[in-house]
């Protein structure tokens, strides 16, 4: 059930538990995930093959409306909340309302950070937190020519030139 993949915060510390019971690896990425697109499915995907559980903290709205403008997001929070855990690759999504997921970070411990081959593992928020307990932060990769923003201006011109 896709709102079993949806969590609050709070449940951020049994995740970590629970996997390290098991020994799996919990690897984390973040992102507003406005439009999906072909390249937030490849890069999920491949979030996951570094570790074994999948967790996804997602801008809340407000957020998003900070960190892209007021004309964003297109897609309510709950919405995109529930497209990412349709996907198969992803294991849990979390909301956050702060301009960036280091509180999350904090409170997951995740073994694996990632982030897309647009940002320097030392610029990924929070690389500080899974480095200093032996963890990996990663850039992985990033579909050229495809991205919510280019989505966006190709609709806006196509509504301008009437097509």
């Amino acid at each position: 059930m896709l709102a079993d993949k949806i969590i609050e915060r709070k449940d951020l510390a049994l995740i970590r538990q629970e996997a390290d019971q098991d020994d799996f690896r919990i690897v984390f990425t973040n992102g507003c995930f406005d439009l999906m697109h072909s390249g937030h499915a490849l890069y999920l995907e491949e979030a996951l093959a570094q570790g074994d559980i999948l967790v996804v903290g997602v801008n809340s709205d407000d957020s998003v409306r900070r960190l892209k403008g007021s004309s964003r997001p297109i897609i309510p929070l709950r919405d995109r909340m529930l497209m990412l855990a349709a996907l198969e690759a992803v294991d849990y999504v979390v909301a956050f309302d702060e301009d960036t997921p280091y509180e999350l970070i904090m409170a997951l411990k995740p073994d694996v950070l990632v982030k897309g081959g647009d940002w320097a593992p030392a610029e990924i928020v929070g690389s500080d937190l899974v480095l200093a307990k032996g963890g990996v932060v990663k850039s992985l990769i990033f579909k050229a020519g495809v991205s919510t923003s280019l989505i966006i201006e190709k609709i806006k011109a196509g509504l301008k030139d009437g097509t």
